[in-house]
């Protein structure tokens, strides 16, 4: 590998030139030092907390940045409100290192770079964001497969240097991740509608929930889960992330608005055609969404399981729909409030549903259309 200690420069591996600085080492600037070491990348970890910098190297993300040291890719993994001003910074320490390039993880694009366009060294800078994460946040919770198989946006502006976005692409890839280019305001239009609106709307739905009586929240079941999981998320940050969008954002929540003034209106007026057509583009909402390894979506089914609520009856599951032959697609899970058993849903191609049910019934399980 060459020398990596202060102020040394390590060979390009992947199309990634090394020393790699990370910015903000959280569950996604650690992951990021955690791929790049496994590569063999040298890895520099700067973060106001230095709680979080002992915690990363203690994992082998890196170790602490030091003042002699030259990056020759930076990447800056800090929250949005955050973002712009560390970029800049970023740009300025690499301002005398020739093909230094910098980059992010941010998900927002056009607000950080609207807030850079006087910058000097703007073309050295690519904005990307991998579309990964975790419930859990912090150096703790980071892994080197965090990015596997997952799409990875890559937002050249109009003054990116070509070199700058080969090496951005190279580091999506080097991660596990999928390169996806996008401008920045298509990549802002596309969190909005994916993640940014719904994650608000299940907010909107999950706060109905706050007040409920116990009784009607006893009759909650997988369907409230679904549409309310992400609204468990850390408000603050969300409150960022929505906020630095906010033009996209609100542009989508107009078209809800209107979708719901549609609904009240068929429902107050017992207007059923009116209110399946909405229902209707729903559905086709769902349909749209890529299938596995981003291809088509393709027709599935769920094969519904009791199984006692106790050590070893999944495991035992699934290894008996291993026998079968059928393919799992996704896995949810039910538990039955007034049994001592929990419904397993087992989302298979529509074409295996019933070889996998007949198989399961054959070895005693109790399956329900």
């Amino acid at each position: 590998m060459g020398e990596t200690g202060a102020g040394a420069r390590t060979p390009v591996v992947a199309g990634v030139p090394g020393p790699v600085e990370v910015v903000g080492v959280g569950l996604l600037g650690a992951s990021i030092g955690l791929a790049c070491r496994r590569a063999g990348l040298e890895v520099l970890l700067r973060d106001v907390n230095d709680d979080h910098v002992r915690t990363a190297s203690g994992l082998g993300a890196g170790r602490a940045v030091r003042p002699d040291d030259v990056p020759a890719l930076v990447v800056v993994a800090v929250p949005p409100d955050h973002l712009a001003a560390e970029v800049g910074r970023a740009l300025d320490r690499v301002r005398d290192v020739p093909g230094a390039v910098v980059t992010d993880v941010g998900s927002v694009k056009s607000g950080p770079l609207n807030a850079l366009a006087a910058h000097p060294g703007l073309g050295r800078y690519v904005g990307a964001h991998p579309m990964a994460g975790s419930e859990r946040s912090g150096p703790l919770a980071a892994t080197a497969a965090l990015f596997d198989g997952r799409p990875w946006a890559v937002t050249p502006h109009p003054s990116s240097a070509p070199d700058a976005t080969a090496v951005v692409e190279a580091l999506a890839l080097l991660c596990g991740g999928v390169p996806v280019r996008l401008t920045p305001d298509e990549h802002d239009q596309a969190v909005a509608r994916t993640s940014h609106v719904p994650h608000l709307l299940a907010s909107v739905v999950a706060a109905r929930l706050a007040e409920a009586p116990g009784s009607h929240l006893a009759l909650s079941g997988q369907g409230v889960r679904d549409v309310t999981r992400v609204a468990a998320g850390d408000p603050a940050l969300y409150g960022q992330i929505v906020s630095a969008n906010a033009d996209a954002v609100v542009a989508l929540l107009g078209e809800v608005r209107a979708d719901l003034d549609r609904v009240i209106a068929a429902v107050a007026g017992a207007d059923r055609p009116a209110l399946e057509e909405v229902l209707g583009r729903g559905a086709a909402g769902t349909r749209a969404i890529p299938g596995k390894h981003g291809g088509p979506a393709r027709p599935v089914l769920t094969v519904h399981v009791s199984v006692p609520d106790h050590p070893g009856e999944l495991a035992r599951l699934f290894a008996d729909a291993g026998r079968s032959g059928v393919n799992i697609e996704d896995v949810r899970i039910d538990h039955d409030p007034g049994r001592p058993v929990g419904l397993v849903e087992l989302v298979v191609e529509e074409v295996g549903a019933e070889h996998l049910r007949g198989s399961l019934e054959s070895r005693g399980w109790l399956t329900h259309r």
